[in-house]
């Protein structure tokens, strides 16, 4: 079978596709046969990927932090075979100046808006399928001024098994990725490199992380039958070092 082949007939969302690592999914799975389902916040970033895609997509308005949006979207996407959901919505900062307004958005994002995917959409999923959700090396590797996101992913982690259990045999897990080579580090500016070079020399990976890397192990999650309630760390060791 041809890799154009491989997801022909299955249809995927993918919420966040306006990102680097969602449009990089939307394109891979897009050129292997998939329909895709694009959604987010951002209609002019999802109109993006949807040109760059070689097969059929539609797009869809999407605030994973508003219940009215997340019932919206179970009714524009039907039935489906996996969905995947980059969002998050940082609330970084030290903890003296942190708004309660920006900690709920960032629990909404990270934690509540995957616990009502699953209860709106659930039901929809085709046998076999499965979700998808992002969590991240802060959850492991706490750091100052990153306390919100630390807690956070870690409870996204801790989520996914408590849905791979109630909603089986849909399968649940997550992915982690470390720092990635997205375009979100190019606001550093020149500072870029030498930034990046300290995270390779820092991992036992010795390198960072491209979107192709998270790419592969959103894939592995979709694919395996055996694998659910489960966090695949993509970060390069850094959870480690």
């Amino acid at each position: 079978m041809s890799i154009a082949q491989e997801r022909s007939g299955q249809r995927l969302v993918v919420i966040g596709a306006g990102s680097a690592i969602g449009r990089r999914l939307a394109a891979t799975a897009s050129a292997a046969g998939a329909e895709l389902v694009l959604a987010g916040p951002d209609l002019g970033r999802l109109k993006e990927t949807a040109g760059e895609l070689a097969g059929e997509s539609r797009i869809v308005r999407f605030d994973i932090t508003d219940n009215t949006s997340m019932a919206r979207l179970a009714e524009e996407v039907g039935t489906f075979d996996h969905l995947v959901s980059t969002a998050a919505v940082p609330a970084n900062g030290p903890l003296s100046a942190l708004d309660p307004a920006d900690v709920r958005r960032a629990f909404e994002a990270k934690v509540i808006g995957p616990l009502f995917i699953a209860k709106h959409l659930a039901g929809q999923a085709r046998e076999g399928g499965s979700f998808t959700f992002f969590s991240g090396v802060a959850a492991w590797r706490p750091a100052p001024e990153r306390t919100v996101m630390a807690t956070t992913n870690g409870a996204l982690a801790f989520l996914v098994q408590a849905l791979a259990v109630e909603i089986a045999p849909l399968r649940v897990n997550a992915v982690s990725p470390g720092i990635v080579d997205s375009g979100a580090w190019d606001r550093l500016g020149d500072g870029k490199p030498e930034f990046l070079r300290k995270v390779a020399d820092s991992n036992p990976a010795r390198r960072v992380g491209t979107p192709d890397d998270v790419v592969k192990a959103v894939l592995f999650a979709m694919d395996n039958p055996y694998v659910t309630g489960t966090v695949l760390h993509v970060d390069g060791g850094a959870r480690l070092a």
